[in-house]
């Protein structure tokens, strides 16, 4: 994350907790295919991406468009539709809204996706290898959470 961005970064209230870690079975596959869609247009995406970057604290629009290059009309509607995905969750803080995503509907969809891996039987995924991605965000394994 760039000193710039991370310079901008709102705290969350300390009464905040983190999510809770949902099971593969809290999502279903309509709220999988609605997460999905949402991230399947790349603005939305990059958004999503600069949120889960600035978690657990979140940022503001004006950052965001900002970091991002949007125009804030583009941006309302990208929030608008990652909101309604479940995917991020606007909070008030003083006078500003904060964006911040919510990191435990991110981690059922990636339980509901990698739900059937391999047949059932242990594949090591659990295990990541060298030079493999980080595993999902929990409250538990997360330093920011």
């Amino acid at each position: 994350m760039s000193s710039t961005l991370a310079g901008h970064l709102l705290r969350a209230e300390p009464d905040q907790a983190p999510d809770p870690l949902p099971s593969a079975a809290s999502m279903g596959e309509s709220a999988a295919v609605v997460a999905l869609a949402a991230l399947a247009q790349p603005m939305r995406l990059r958004v999503f991406r600069a949120l889960i970057g600035a978690a657990p604290s979140g940022l503001t629009p004006g950052v965001l468009a900002a970091t991002l290059g949007l125009p804030p009309s583009s941006l309302s509607f990208h929030l608008k539709e990652l909101s309604r995905a479940g995917l991020v969750e606007p909070r008030r803080s003083g006078r500003h809204i904060v964006y911040r995503p919510v990191i435990g509907h991110m981690n059922a969809l990636l339980n509901y996706l990698t739900e059937h891996c391999c047949q059932g039987e242990p594949c090591g995924l659990g295990a990541p290898a060298a030079n493999s991605p980080p595993a999902p965000c929990t409250p538990a394994s997360c330093t920011a959470c």
